[in-house]
């Protein structure tokens, strides 16, 4: 059900929370540069993919008939050169690669000249001088940790006043104390800030939110904020309810930070949509509605070929996968006739022998 509304269909789940459970057990954590061994001729090892915090390449090695047998398994690359985790790790080598492709079919160029900070700051400073207030929907792993970093950029350098920050989602919050425990994941610059005592993780206008009645009491707070909470598309969290209560003000801006998938209440509104259907009810939209381009988690398609550029030898097929099927089939294409390397775009259930 959504907006107490219901489709023809029973919504089935996937799995349920007792599913979830019972294989938490199966979980465990792997460092990096570490392998772990399937039996005496199987091994993974795990690589920085430089996408999110913890996200890893595999490299299987297999020994078969006294040859040794590499298999990259891409998993999601990230874009280089992003601000608090490393950038991806490179291979010189493989056999065969299982490559990502979710932006295999389009490039970043339109985020390339794009300053983050100076969007950042220039939205704020034109909402605070309205008397408004910036509700940010953001995804809770890595995009809010990316927004607390700029701001505290911004802060440092009295770019922007200085408003209190709410950090208004369970989620993020519990995953920013995954990002504090593991400070030694971190790129030089970030670790360098860290040791000037600079930390987007405790700057003292950051308040973090954790109950409901919290979450409700910012409303009455007189002033300009800035509302930080998910979920990143508007389909659902307390940031509906952030949304609600400001837009109907025109001196509030609504700051969309990440893609906005189609038929979504964020797409809705940045569509241009006059009125929006939120919390069961129509509202019409006041607030200004902005987005900010340069956040991406993915490395795109010139970044993919990069990824790949360093391997010597070409591999015996390079299987894209992980994309939407234009991605994957445009990208397959775009390596083949920029490399010669044999790509295939597998089908579901397709099998193929390797070894």
């Amino acid at each position: 059900r959504k907006e107490g509304r219901s489709g023809p269909y029973p919504e089935m789940p996937l799995y349920t929370v007792e599913d979830a459970e019972a294989v938490e057990s199966h979980f465990s954590a792997v460092e990096y540069l570490s392998c772990i061994a399937v039996n005496n001729d199987v091994e993974g090892c795990y690589y920085d993919a430089g996408h999110v915090l913890g996200a890893a390449v595999i490299n299987i090695n297999i020994r078969k008939d006294g040859k040794n047998h590499r298999i990259i398994f891409s998993g999601d690359i990230g874009e280089p050169r992003r601000p608090i985790i490393n950038d991806p790790t490179i291979f010189d080598e493989a056999e065969y690669i299982v490559l990502e492709s979710t932006y295999g079919d389009r490039t970043h160029e339109e985020h390339e000249n794009s300053d983050i900070q100076k969007q950042l700051r220039d939205c704020i400073n034109r909402t605070v001088n309205a008397g408004g207030n910036i509700i940010i929907p953001s995804f809770a792993l890595e995009r809010s940790q990316e927004i607390l970093y700029h701001l505290n950029e911004l802060f440092l350098r009295k770019e922007i006043p200085p408003l209190v920050v709410f950090l208004d989602s369970p989620m993020a919050i519990r995953i920013t104390e995954v990002f504090k425990r593991h400070a030694d994941l971190f790129d030089k610059e970030m670790m360098q800030r860290l040791r000037q005592g600079n930390s987007f993780f405790s700057f003292e206008n950051l308040k973090i939110i954790q109950s409901v009645e919290e979450s409700k009491a910012i409303n009455n707070i007189k002033g300009s904020s800035i509302i930080i909470a998910g979920s990143g598309m508007v389909t659902g969290g307390r940031v509906k309810h952030h949304i609600v209560n400001n837009i109907r003000r025109a001196e509030s801006t609504i700051l969309f930070v990440g893609y906005q998938a189609e038929g979504t209440p964020g797409r809705i509104l940045l569509d241009g949509a006059r009125k929006v259907r939120l919390l069961g009810q129509i509202h019409p939209v006041r607030a200004h509605i902005e987005k900010i381009d340069g956040f991406s988690a993915h490395a795109d398609r010139d970044g993919l070929l990069a990824w790949l550029s360093d391997i010597r030898v070409p591999p015996r097929c390079v299987f894209v996968t992980h994309g939407e099927e234009k991605a994957a089939i445009s990208f397959a294409n775009f390596l083949n006739e920029r490399t010669g390397w044999t790509t295939k775009v597998p089908q579901y259930k397709d099998a193929v022998e390797l070894v």
